[in-house]
């Protein structure tokens, strides 16, 4: 296999990562609001629902992003690795992992270095 050949099935390999990306956001999105409608039916509490509807559409986009940010990386590093290119790259993943920790917490309710408070105390 050529240096040709493999870098256009890594550009394939790219698209089809920032294509599912995409699809996880946007199918999210259609299950958060279809999973909202269906609780609003039943229930009449709009926090409960409102906090559903939100969690689930975080998780769609946290989700979307990881696949965004691995195709940037194979984007970046395998079709053009110029000194530029990893630089907008590094800015990318650091916008996008900001956006990953922040979603992560407002799913979680609270802080990754609090997780271990949740636990009962053993002892």
């Amino acid at each position: 296999m050529g240096a040709e050949q493999r870098q256009t099935y890594l550009e394939i390999i790219a698209q089809l990562l920032e294509f599912c990306g995409v699809l996880a956001i946007l199918a999210g999105i259609v299950l958060a609001i279809w999973e909202a409608l269906r609780h609003a039916l039943r229930q009449r509490d709009g926090s409960l629902i409102f906090d559903l509807f939100r969690t689930r559409l975080a998780r769609s986009i946290l989700i979307g992003v990881e696949f965004l940010i691995a195709a940037d990386l194979i984007g970046t590093v395998t079709v053009d690795p110029t000194l530029q290119n990893l630089g907008e790259l590094a800015i990318i993943v650091v916008i996008r992992t900001f956006l990953s920790f922040t979603l992560e917490v407002e799913i979680a309710g609270r802080w990754p270095w609090q997780r271990h408070r949740d636990r009962p105390s053993e002892g």
